[in-house]
């Protein structure tokens, strides 16, 4: 079962982090030319589908990590370092997209979906701030978890 639960965590942490990497890294580029109402609405058309999978790795990276806790590890008193950063990170990026999904997403929904493209690059701005700092977190989140596991911080 901690297999499972070492596999399931992986796998949502790669799509989670992967998602912002693509959307960051590759796509922001990538449609910075396009017009504001093309590139706008395709950012909403992306977030629409992307968050429904966020939504399902936080719940997958939670439950997974706290059976890993508590199985693999007997608890947070007994658990390495690397674990407990691991859990203040993963926490903190849980807490920034919670924020990013309950207060600029929607207003950057409802600015697409009045046209009111100003508002809207205002919105979009926030939503890449927060995915920024989501990006970088978990970056170093894996790093930190990668290093830990072969002994940097045990």
């Amino acid at each position: 079962m901690n297999a499972l639960a070492i596999a399931l965590h992986g796998l949502a942490a790669v799509v989670w982090i992967g998602g912002m990497f693509f959307a960051y890294v590759v796509l922001r580029p990538s449609v910075a030319l396009l017009e504001p109402h093309r590139r706008l609405g395709l950012w909403a058309a992306v977030f629409r589908r992307f968050f429904p999978w966020v939504w399902m790795c936080i719940a997958v990276l939670l439950t997974s990590g706290y059976w890993l806790v508590f199985n693999a590890f007997g608890g947070f008193a007994t658990s390495p370092v690397y674990v407990h950063l691991m859990h203040a990170l993963g926490l903190l990026m849980t807490a920034l997209f919670v924020y990013l999904y309950y207060r600029p997403y929607p207003v950057l929904k409802e600015t697409v979906a009045q046209e009111d493209w100003p508002a809207a690059g205002v919105a979009l701005n926030r939503v890449r701030h927060i995915v920024l700092v989501n990006l970088v977190l978990g970056m170093v989140l894996v790093l930190l978890v990668l290093a830990g596991r072969y002994g940097l911080f045990r």
